[in-house]
């Protein structure tokens, strides 16, 4: 048997590949180990002779599954886990992003002047307090000051009604 180490290397390097991906046709070994150079192997590349292998498959499919899997929350029990909790998830992260969302919720309503400025302040100081737990009960909060605030202006125009008809 000829050794064709050479001609192995050269052709990895004109196909641009390693030499594991190079094919040499066993029943042209003959023809092979008598060429020595560059343009010897182009022309046997040419002629289907020394062949650059095909890239392997590698399927994706059972990482596709696992994670639609993981995306319905499998795969993510007691088991599963290696950092702490902390680790996984920072409390700070989460306070940032409760911050961010209840902000941002504040500044909306002060923009489309559904609260005043004197409220957004207050309510402000509040959610930095953590007084809030999420969304939904700082607009129930917002709901029952503005009520509230309603009640009181009502009572006030009735107090005012009412001095105004005793001074007549």
């Amino acid at each position: 048997m000829v050794t064709l180490k050479l001609q192995k290397r050269l052709a990895a390097s004109l196909l641009n590949c390693g030499k594991g991906k190079v094919w040499l046709d066993p029943l042209e070994t003959t023809s092979i180990s008598l060429t020595n150079s560059r343009m010897g192997i182009r022309k046997l590349v040419k002629d289907g002779i020394i062949i650059k292998r095909p890239m392997n498959v590698h399927s994706r499919s059972r990482s596709r599954l696992l994670q639609e899997a993981k995306s319905k929350g499998r795969h993510r029990g007691l088991g599963k886990r290696k950092g702490t909790r902390e680790a996984r998830l920072s409390s700070k992260t989460m306070w940032i992003r409760k911050m961010r969302v209840l902000r941002r919720l504040l500044r909306k309503h002060r923009e489309d002047e559904k609260i005043d400025k004197h409220m957004y302040h207050d309510l402000y100081l509040k959610v930095k307090g953590g007084v809030y737990k999420n969304k939904r009960v700082l607009i129930e909060s917002i709901h029952k000051l503005q009520t509230e605030k309603a009640r009181q202006k009502l009572l006030s125009d009735q107090i005012e009604a009412k001095k105004a008809k005793s001074k007549r």
